[in-house]
C-alpha cells in the first residue's frame, strides 16, 4: 500500500509555500487561463515556475489546473501551455476536457495527466475508460460512498484521489450553470460567483391580490442551495484502505490561515494513522479544524446516501480563533511577527506550527514596535513586531488568539 499523498490547495505562491511548510506532499495550482478559479489571485508563468523549483527542492510536488470546458478559441493557446508545463516540470496537469487531454497527450505525451473531478466520474467502467486514453489519476466525484471508490480501486489500477475536506458545489462535482445565469460568469471557465451560496426567499408570482409570500426559514432567508463543508477527517484509515492514493483538500480561494489549520490537521492524523493504524487524537484535529471559518460539517456520500448534506439553514461559522501574527525569526525568547489582525498585551496567544511548538499558549506581556518602543495595541496590519515568547518557534509558525 502505498503511503498516502496530502494533496493541499495553493491560491498563490504564498499559500504554496504555507502548505508545504505545514506538511502538504504536494499542491494544485492554476495558472492566469484555463483553470476553473479565476478570482483565486493564481499564478502568473514566472511564479508557476518558481513554484514548481520551490516544490522540487523540497522533494514535493505541484500539480496544475487546466480544467475548464475548452472552446475552439482556446485550443493553440492551451498547446503552448502544455509545453510550458512541461517545460518547468510541473509533475501533472489537471484536465477535465477530452479535447484538450487529447490535445495534451499528442503534444507533449510525457506529462502526466490528472482527470478533474469536473469530469463526474462515479464508477469503475468509467474510470477504466479514461486510463485506457493515458490518463494516470482520476479525481473521484464526491458523490461517492466508501463502498463504491473501493470497488473502484479493486478493479482498477489507476490512481484515485479523492477530496477529503472543503467546500462542496451543489451541482456534481462542480458543474454548474447557476452562476452562468444569474451573473453571466461562466463557472465552468473559471468564473464561478458561488450564487449557490448566496441565501434566497421565494415569492409566490401567482398574481393574487395579496402581499407576496415569503417562504423563509428565519429572518435571515432559506438557504435552498447551501452545501455543508466536507470533513473526512476521521476516516483517514477507511481511505487508505480502500486504495486511495491522494487526499485533497479544497480551497485555492481560501486564506492562508485556512491553508496552514486543515493541512496541518490532516498532516498530523495522517502521520499518527501510519505509526498507530488508527487516529487516536481525532477529535483533537477535529477541534483544530474548528478554529477556521466553516459551514457545518459532513461526511456527505461517504458512508452511503444523505439527504442532510446540502439542505440546511445555517451560517456559516467564523472559527474560534483569529490569525494574529506569522513568525519570520526567533532568537534568545524573542519572536520578530508580522502583524496580521489586531491583539493586545494581556492576550492569550495559540501557536500553529508543524513542529512540538503546535497548540502551545502564551500570555503577550510585551509589544515592541519597529521604532523600538513598547505598545500596549497591536492595530496595524503588516506591522513588524518583537515579542517575548518563552518557547521556540521557527519562521513560518502562525499565532492565533480565541475569539471571545
Amino acid at each position: 500500500m502505498k503511503k498516502l499523498e496530502l494533496l493541499a490547495p495553493a491560491g498563490n505562491l504564498s499559500k504554496l509555500k504555507t502548505a508545504f511548510y505545514f506538511g502538504a506532499d504536494a499542491v494544485y495550482a492554476g495558472g492566469k487561463e484555463f483553470s476553473l478559479r479565476s478570482y483565486a489571485g493564481n499564478f502568473s508563468d514566472e511564479e508557476l515556475a518558481e513554484g514548481a523549483e520551490y516544490a522540487h527542492k523540497l522533494g514535493k510536488k505541484i500539480y496544475v489546473a487546466a480544467n475548464i470546458f475548452a472552446k475552439n478559441e482556446d485550443l493553440t493557446k492551451a498547446k503552448r501551455y502544455f509545453k510550458f508545463l512541461y517545460d518547468i516540470g510541473a509533475d501533472a496537469v489537471i484536465i477535465t476536457d477530452p479535447g484538450l487531454i487529447a490535445l495534451a497527450k499528442n503534444t507533449v505525451p510525457e506529462l502526466k495527466i490528472h482527470l478533474s473531478t469536473q469530469a463526474n466520474t462515479l464508477n469503475k467502467y468509467a474510470v477504466k475508460f479514461w486510463q485506457d486514453l493515458g490518463v494516470s489519476r482520476v479525481v473521484l466525484a464526491r458523490e461517492l460512498s466508501l463502498a463504491e471508490i473501493k470497488e473502484i480501486s479493486e478493479y482498477c489500477p489507476v490512481e484515485l484521489e479523492a477530496f477529503v475536506h472543503g467546500a462542496m458545489c451543489v451541482s456534481y462535482s462542480g458543474r454548474c450553470l447557476l452562476s452562468n445565469y444569474m451573473t453571466d460568469r461562466d463557472a465552468n471557465r473559471g468564473e464561478c460567483v458561488q450564487a449557490c451560496r448566496w441565501k434566497f426567499k421565494l415569492t409566490d408570482m401567482s398574481g393574487f391580490p395579496h402581499p407576496a409570500l415569503i417562504a423563509e426559514e428565519d429572518q435571515r432567508g432559506t438557504y435552498l442551495l447551501n452545501s455543508k463543508d466536507l470533513n473526512l477527517l476521521e476516516n483517514i484509515p477507511d481511505l487508505a484502505e480502500a486504495g486511495v492514493y491522494s487526499l485533497k483538500i479544497e480551497g485555492r480561494m481560501k486564506s492562508e490561515y485556512y491553508v496552514a489549520t486543515v493541512v496541518n490537521a490532516y498532516r498530523r492524523a495522517i502521520d499518527e494513522y501510519y505509526k498507530t493504524g488508527y487516529i487516536p487524537d481525532a477529535a483533537l484535529y477535529n477541534g483544530e479544524l474548528e478554529k477556521i471559518t466553516h459551514r457545518d460539517y459532513t461526511k456527505a456520500y461517504f458512508l452511503g446516501n444523505n439527504e442532510k448534506t446540502i439542505f440546511y439553514n445555517g451560517e456559516q461559522y467564523n472559527g474560534t480563533h483569529e490569525f494574529t501574527a506569522v513568525v519570520e525569526n526567533y532568537k534568545d525568547g524573542k519572536a520578530f511577527v508580522k502583524m496580521r489582525n489586531r491583539f493586545r498585551k494581556g492576550d492569550v496567544l495559540e501557536v500553529l506550527s508543524p513542529s512540538e511548538a503546535c497548540n502551545k499558549t502564551f500570555a503577550v506581556e510585551s509589544i515592541i514596535n519597529p521604532e523600538g518602543s513598547e505598545i500596549d495595541d497591536a492595530k496595524l496590519v503588516q506591522e513588524k513586531l518583537v515579542l517575548d515568547i518563552p518557547f521556540a518557534v521557527s519562521a513560518g509558525d502562525i499565532l492565533r488568539r480565541k475569539v471571545k
